[in-house]
């Protein structure tokens, strides 16, 4: 038996998910905000981008763990601009695995009781985090500049999202904290800018690391005897 995937159905199917976990997450802040709904909290929380280990969370996860595979697959490849950098693709898949584990239990949220900040720097995970992006950054400028042009602007579409959202707008969320609190409709808005931002940013990197494993007018063929 075979079965085709159309990767167009594939790239539909990132779309969609990524689009209706963010309306929805934003549906729930802003019913929240008009309605008193203790009642509903649970089945509301489930969606909710503010909340952790739920559907956004588990979609977030895999979706970190299928690009650590796909990672892994691309380094593996015969592609030619794989051959001069595998090195970097398997340590790039190895970050992957770990933030696919800390999206699923917060690892990084274990510093903020290690570093006592306050305003823009108030979850204290960012400065070493931040630290890190940087350096990964200046050691992937030959890896980013040896990629397919189509390749390099989907990637650092992709990363600017991510780490835009993830640090960018966690900058914003801990100065807001720092002085209003995190019960309020103005919190709930900004995190759910920077999940949406990290969402939308993976999905684009998963799609950008389809398109290199496989032409975009391929299909996936999966055999089963």
């Amino acid at each position: 038996m075979k079965i085709r995937v159309s990767l167009r159905a594939i790239r539909r199917l990132l779309t969609s998910s990524v689009v209706l976990l963010s309306l929805a997450g934003l549906a729930v802040e802003l019913a929240r905000a008009m309605w008193p709904l203790q009642t509903f909290e649970l089945p509301l929380g489930l969606i909710s981008l503010s909340h952790e280990m739920n559907l956004p969370t588990w979609f977030s996860s895999h979706l970190i763990l299928l690009c650590a595979v796909m990672l892994a697959l691309v380094s593996r490849s015969d592609h030619p601009h794989v051959s001069a950098f595998r090195g970097h693709w398997r340590t790039l898949a190895l970050i992957f695995v770990y933030l696919s584990i800390d999206e699923a239990i917060e690892l990084h949220e274990g510093l903020n009781l290690v570093l006592d900040t306050s305003g823009f720097l108030y979850f204290g995970w960012v400065i070493p985090f931040g630290v890190a992006v940087i350096a990964l950054g200046i050691g992937y400028l030959q890896f980013l500049r040896r990629l397919p042009a189509a390749t390099r602007r989907l990637f650092c579409l992709a990363g600017g999202l991510y780490v835009g959202g993830a640090l960018g707008v966690e900058l914003i969320l801990g100065a807001w904290v720092d002085v209003h609190g995190d019960e309020n409709l103005t919190y709930a808005l900004i995190d759910w800018v920077e999940e949406s931002c990290e969402i939308c940013g993976m999905s684009i990197f998963a799609w950008s690391l389809v398109n290199l494993l496989l032409s975009d007018e391929a299909s996936l063929q999966v055999e089963s005897a």
